[in-house]
């Protein structure tokens, strides 16, 4: 399993949520037991040092930095973490093959967020540690294809270890992706809903009480599909995709929507979360999501076996 390799106690990973995972999240997911991450999102290098510092001070456990490929600060916080000696780096937003390269130089363990086979494969041959094969139902930017169907197709497709993300809040959905062959997951809206998450309550709220038909798409008009909460910002958002608004109007509408979100916003911040919200119904520590989620795990991989002792054919 991926813990193995990663040297942390659980196969899962924290997703990595600009405005949400700083240094101290991360340290609070890897002192759990994780792998916790620090989101870089659009911030620039001095914000990333700083962060990876405050992690650092925080446990002596394994964490990574998120390298958001579309910053304009990407070679900067590259240096950065080179600089400071990030054990493992996740990436997302497009490819990262030169990436890839330059942190194998230094020993640095590269984990690709990929959308595709095609993805997964480019980032095998550049040298990629291991792949997250993400699937649409997640939270935040997502591509074309759910977690059932791309998982399985990644796992076969390359020789690397597979970690699924999409749609995996509880034991069900965790022992899914290990039956699809992942050996681990990442989780992110999950751990958004926890009591030491740097968020609102509206929004930890929010999670708890969502169903499965509460979240949509947006952006799709122009190929950067992201999935949040249907709320007002969404519904007036997705109006203006269909008259063909033109994206500077659009982006016009999300300019720091999120953050709004981080803040409680109700109506005007982007609440960025997968369809596995409607799994979530309580507020719990950290700690807490990690054992539950393995605890269940274990209780479902039994519930399976017996099932597959129980068939007849």
């Amino acid at each position: 399993m991926i813990n193995e390799l990663l040297n942390i106690k659980y196969p899962i990973i924290c997703g990595a949520m600009a405005n949400i995972s700083d240094g101290k999240f991360a340290a609070v997911v890897s002192n759990a037991g994780g792998l916790g991450i620090i989101a870089s999102g659009g911030n620039d290098s001095n914000w990333v040092r700083s962060q990876i510092k405050i992690c650092k001070e925080n446990t002596n456990k394994p964490f990574g930095v998120n390298l958001m490929l579309m910053s304009p600060y990407c070679e900067d916080i590259a240096n950065v973490i080179i600089e400071e000696k990030v054990p493992y780096v996740t990436t997302g937003a497009g490819m990262a093959n030169k990436y890839i390269k330059l942190f194998n130089e230094y020993g640095i363990k590269t984990i690709p967020v990929v959308g595709s086979v095609a993805q997964a494969i480019r980032s095998e041959r550049a040298g990629a540690f291991a792949i997250i094969a993400e699937g649409m139902e997640s939270g935040g930017h997502v591509g074309d294809i759910t977690t059932m169907a791309l998982v399985p197709q990644v796992v076969e497709a390359v020789k690397i270890p597979v970690i699924a993300a999409g749609g995996i809040a509880d034991g069900k959905t965790f022992c899914a992706a290990i039956s699809l062959g992942a050996e681990g997951i990442q989780a992110g809206t999950i751990f958004i809903a926890t009591k030491e998450a740097p968020v609102s309550d509206e929004y930890k709220n929010l999670i708890v009480e969502a169903r499965d038909i509460d979240t949509v798409i947006t952006g799709r008009s122009f190929g950067a599909g992201v999935r949040i909460y249907k709320n007002e910002l969404a519904r007036n958002y997705l109006e203006l995709e269909k008259q063909a608004a033109d994206r500077l109007e659009l982006e016009k509408l999300t300019v720091d929507s999120h953050r709004r979100a981080v803040q409680g916003d109700l109506k005007t911040g982007s609440f960025m979360m997968g369809q596995d919200a409607g799994l979530i119904k309580e507020i719990k520590s950290v700690s807490d999501v990690m054992a539950d989620l393995i605890k269940d795990l274990k209780e479902e991989m039994n519930k399976l076996n017996n099932k597959i002792g129980n068939l007849k054919i």
